[in-house]
């Protein structure tokens, strides 16, 4: 179907204006009615989040998004454009979306008035009526509303007083769009002083201009708390005048973490294929960002984001990669040791407190694998606390005595997959308690679970751990404390 060209063109389609607001209540309306999917992609929110957004929508309201860093703020504000039009028409040439029936700038106004309903007619899609604006310290009223432009007065041949030599800002090119603002915080409190009367008025001011410009936006700002950021806060009037403000959180439980985590990883085709990452490790992954949002070493006002998941699981399948192609192997899985490459996505992705600051951010990091290793372990063991240390009751007796004759296991961070299991084959009982206690496993799998038997032994002070730069050492802790105790006599002996 060919769109209308000129004005009498649309006139005779039976076309009338109506705001941007009430666009997006009726397209709502229509999905809602339809039930079509209206955030695609955005997990974890069906039951808080998302209908608090739909009913700021039917309330032609705008809106604050509410939340830590990570919790999908801007992915939201984003998907609010597929509550427009697919196309919208505006007066050709005009650089404020003027509705044709409407005419809002002083270009729209004189050009209609020439050529009346041949005025010519543009069609601008959906993805042009989407303006987002990270604010910043410097960002200034000129940059958001607009000043005046010397070169535009010098070549037009116009004195300053002439509105047309206005460069309009950010804002009133907004005009029947939507205007997404970032870390609304974040923006001097003089330049969020010239939003709120848009907001409440539609009025804007440059330099002693008296516009008053009936402006039609959907404004959606984003913003951590205002306890977190020390940059600054939301001013009370402009707080005042948006109408809807939406709490967001991060994800509820583990598998609603995995599911986000497994969208938004970005996996090449030939890591897709080529390394498995079992349920095991994915839970451990996600099981790291909730003891982070605990920790008392980690600034729980600042939040720890979902990209430190999605990081990490980019990490853990790129260092199983590289191992691969360095032992020249044709595929293979994730290992619990594969972890030491999780370890840079978690230190920069956290803030430390103080006593975080003096424990370093790589013990942090460490402390919250080894939290994410005992919960992993007791979901599919017994407590090495709590189970008799009888011979015939204790499971883990036998890996007890053969690493208390003095044995030790090492596991090399790039070992081949052939020698990662002849290591753990030699532990005596190990394969034997994860076969008897952990059903359905393949052997890949049947591997992965005595490693994790090994490392959940460190965590409750069964085993010694020594970590090198490129290996694993794992030995009995009594063992280890007589080594040391022999260190000393030598000392003595001297």
């Amino acid at each position: 179907m060919k769109l209308p060209q000129t004005i009498g063109e649309l006139k005779a389609t039976g076309y009338q204006p109506r705001s941007i607001k009430e666009e997006m209540r009726e397209n709502l309306i229509k999905k809602l009615q339809s039930k079509e999917p209206i955030f695609p992609g955005v997990i974890g929110f069906d039951d808080t989040v998302i209908p608090d957004v739909e009913r700021a929508i039917l309330s032609r309201h705008n809106i604050l998004l509410l939340g830590l860093r990570g919790q999908a703020k801007t992915r939201i504000a984003r998907l609010l454009i597929h509550l427009l039009d697919e196309y919208m028409p505006i007066v050709g040439g005009s650089e404020l979306n003027d509705d044709p029936l409407q005419p809002l700038s002083r270009y729209a106004l004189d050009l209609i008035a020439e050529k009346g309903d041949d005025t010519p007619v543009e069609w601008i899609h959906r993805d042009e009526r989407y303006i987002e604006k990270l604010a910043t310290p410097d960002v200034s009223v000129a940059d958001l509303i607009g000043d005046v432009d010397p070169i535009k007065a010098a070549t037009l041949k116009l004195p300053y007083s002439d509105q047309r030599v206005i460069h309009f800002g950010l804002v009133p090119r907004a005009h029947r769009s939507l205007f997404v603002l970032n870390e609304l915080p974040d923006l001097q409190a003089r330049i969020q002083v010239s939003l709120f009367n848009i907001l409440q008025e539609g009025d804007i001011q440059i330099r002693g201009f008296k516009l008053r410009l009936p402006l039609d936006i959907q404004f959606v700002f984003t913003a951590n708390p205002e306890d977190y950021t020390n940059r600054g806060s939301i001013i009370t009037p402009l707080k005042d005048r948006i109408e809807s403000q939406i709490l967001t959180h991060y994800p509820k439980t583990i598998d609603i973490a995995r599911q986000i985590t497994s969208l938004e990883a970005d996996l090449a085709d030939s890591q897709k294929s080529n390394i498995q990452v079992a349920d095991l490790l994915q839970i451990m992954l996600e099981q790291i960002a909730f003891n982070a949002r605990e920790s008392e070493y980690i600034d729980d006002k600042s939040g720890v984001s979902a990209r430190l998941t999605i990081a990490g699981y980019e990490n853990l399948v790129s260092t199983a990669e590289r191992r691969m192609l360095i032992n020249g192997e044709a595929n293979t899985q994730a290992r619990i040791t594969d972890f030491w490459g999780v370890v840079p996505a978690i230190t920069g992705k956290v803030e430390l407190v103080y006593e975080g600051e003096q424990e370093g951010s790589y013990n942090v990091a460490m402390l919250l694998l080894g939290e994410a290793v005992q919960i992993a372990f007791l979901d599919h063991f017994p407590n090495p606390e709590e189970v008799s240390r009888a011979e015939d009751k204790d499971p883990y007796g036998t890996i007890r005595t053969w690493f208390g004759a003095g044995n030790t296991l090492d596991l090399f961070n790039d070992s081949s997959d052939k020698d990662y299991r002849q290591a753990l084959d030699k532990v005596a009982g190990l394969k034997k308690l994860v076969t008897s206690t952990v059903n359905n496993l393949s052997e890949a799998e049947t591997y992965l679970f005595m490693e994790l038997v090994i490392h959940g032994l460190v965590e409750f002070d069964v085993l010694n751990k020594d970590t090198l730069e490129n290996s694993l050492t794992f030995r009995d802790l009594l063992a280890n404390m007589l080594d040391d105790n022999d260190m000393f006599d030598g000392f003595n002996d001297n």
